[in-house]
């Protein structure tokens, strides 16, 4: 059973021990983007993953998205990752560098209507921010996205992520339609992440705060 809380509309709402919050923008595009480059850049290609290997797959994630507390695969059993992964409407994209996996572009096909593509998940190593990398792996995945009667493209972004991400996401032609508020148990204190993880968002220990 889910617990939940009243949610003050128009002001603060306190939450309980151990859980955290951040807000969420979801994003969308109807047309294809124009003109996307989609070559080779800086002996950087991308490269569709045809049966992922899971450990590549979760040592890439923690990479990209250990400083922003990305937690949701981290959290999820091998088994329920696995079978996310094997689905054929999931396609995963690796942006590789001297054959080293840098940047990750996961699309689900189908998700939120028939015609629609989910990038459910986006982002390269810390190391590759603002060397292009991300604009290189953003024009492939869109490419993928539009393949094959696509007529929407939809991805999110939340206040726990690299503080340019909204940018980048408006400046590849997505358009904000939706907010909401995502409230989770913190995956620090559970052991799912190591607590130096995602250093911008406050770390609260109920067993130290009692």
């Amino acid at each position: 059973m889910t617990d939940t809380i009243a949610l003050d509309l128009d002001g603060y709402t306190d939450l309980p021990h151990g859980r955290i919050a951040n807000v969420v923008t979801y994003l969308e595009m109807t047309a294809p983007p124009v003109g996307l480059d989609t070559g080779i850049s800086s002996g950087r290609t991308v490269r569709h993953v045809e049966k992922p290997d899971l450990a590549a797959y979760r040592k890439l994630y923690s990479r990209i998205g250990m400083d922003w507390l990305w937690f949701s695969r981290a959290v999820m059993p091998d088994d329920k990752l696995a079978a996310i992964l094997a689905k054929p409407t999931t396609e995963i994209h690796f942006l590789e560098e001297d054959g080293e996996p840098i940047g990750l572009a996961e699309l689900h096909r189908g998700e939120g209507g028939p015609s629609n593509v989910e990038i459910a998940m986006f982002g390269v190593v810390p190391e590759a921010t603002g060397t292009g990398a991300a604009r290189q792996l953003m024009n492939a995945a869109l490419a993928a996205a539009w393949d094959g009667g696509t007529e929407r493209v939809w991805l999110h972004t939340c206040s726990f992520d690299h503080p340019a991400a909204l940018r980048f996401y408006r400046r590849s032609g997505f358009a904000p339609f939706k907010l909401a508020i995502e409230v989770s148990t913190d995956p620090r204190l559970e052991g799912h992440l190591p607590r130096t993880a995602g250093p911008h968002v406050a770390l609260i220990d109920p067993a130290s705060s009692d």
